[in-house]
C-alpha cells in the first residue's frame, strides 16, 4: 500500500474542528475523508498531526493515509482541490515511507495567535483574530512569554483533567510581532496540550491589560491549578502554521 502525506490549509470558522464527529459533515477530517473515499473507491481514515479546535485555522496541518490507489500525486492534488470546499485546500501531496505517521512522528509545531488591539473592531479579520479593545503592554507581555520558555509541566495551562500521559512540554520560542493594530504571537515547541496555546494567550493578554500580575505565570507552573490562569482565548485567532518532522 502507498502511504500518502497531505499538507493542508483551512479556514476553520464554519467547522466543528479537525476531528470527525459521528455523522456530522462539519469537520475538516470528515470533509477530506469524503473526497478520498470518492477518489479511491476505498473506505479510508486519515491520521492528522493533531486536532484543532472548532473555529481554529491551519496553514500547515499534516495528515497521512494509506491506499491501494495508483492515481498519480498530481492527479490527487487536482482531485482534492476540485471537490473540497473552497475553505479547505490541499497544498501538497507526497509519497512517504510505510512507517511515516502524521501524529507519532511529530517533532514540534508552530502556532500563531492574532490579536486585533484596537477599540474599533476590524470587519475583514473578525474571524481570524481576537479583538482586544483595551491597550496592551507589549513589553510586559514579552516578559510573560519569556517566563514560559523551557521545559515545564503545563497542565495548569491546559483543558486537561488528570491524565496518565505526560503533560510536560518544551516551548522553544514565543515572540510577538506588531503591524499597526495587529499583534501576532508565535509559539514554537515540541508539543502543546489541549487548548494550551489558547489558555496561554488568555493569560498573556490578561497580564498585558493589567488584569493579572506577571507572577501568575510562575504560580500556575508551580501549583498546576487551571483556575488560577487566564481565560481561554477564542479559537478564531489561532492558526497551526507548521508541523515539524
Amino acid at each position: 500500500m502507498r502511504n500518502i502525506k497531505l499538507t493542508i490549509e483551512y479556514d476553520g470558522k464554519r467547522y466543528l474542528g479537525w476531528q470527525r464527529l459521528g455523522d456530522s459533515d462539519k469537520t475538516i477530517q470528515g470533509k477530506i475523508e469524503s473526497v478520498i473515499n470518492q477518489m479511491t473507491g476505498e473506505k479510508i481514515e486519515i491520521i492528522g498531526s493533531g486536532r484543532t479546535d472548532a473555529g481554529a485555522h491551519a496553514k500547515g496541518q499534516v495528515a497521512n493515509f494509506k491506499t491501494n490507489s495508483e492515481m498519480a500525486r498530481g492527479e490527487m492534488l487536482s482531485f482534492f482541490n476540485r471537490y473540497l470546499p473552497g475553505d479547505i485546500v490541499v497544498k501538497k501531496v507526497e509519497e512517504m515511507p510505510e512507517r511515516f505517521h502524521a501524529r507519532y512522528n511529530v517533532k514540534g509545531k508552530q502556532y500563531s495567535y492574532y490579536v486585533w488591539n484596537d477599540p474599533i473592531p476590524t470587519a475583514f479579520e473578525r474571524y481570524h483574530s481576537f479583538n482586544v479593545p483595551e491597550k496592551l503592554d507589549v513589553a510586559k507581555m514579552q516578559v510573560a512569554c519569556d517566563k514560559l520558555l523551557g521545559t515545564h509541566d503545563f497542565i495548569g495551562f491546559s483543558a486537561l483533567k488528570k491524565t496518565k500521559k505526560s503533560t510536560t512540554r518544551t516551548i522553544d520560542k514565543i515572540s510577538i510581532e506588531q503591524e499597526g493594530s495587529m499583534l501576532r504571537f508565535i509559539f514554537v515547541g515540541n508539543g502543546f496540550l489541549h487548548k494550551m496555546v489558547r489558555i496561554l494567550m488568555g493569560t498573556i493578554l490578561a497580564i498585558g491589560s493589567g488584569k493579572l500580575p506577571l507572577s501568575v505565570i510562575d504560580e500556575v507552573l508551580e501549583n498546576k491549578v487551571r483556575a488560577d490562569a487566564g481565560e481561554t482565548a477564542p479559537a478564531q485567532g489561532l492558526f497551526l502554521d507548521e508541523v515539524y518532522y
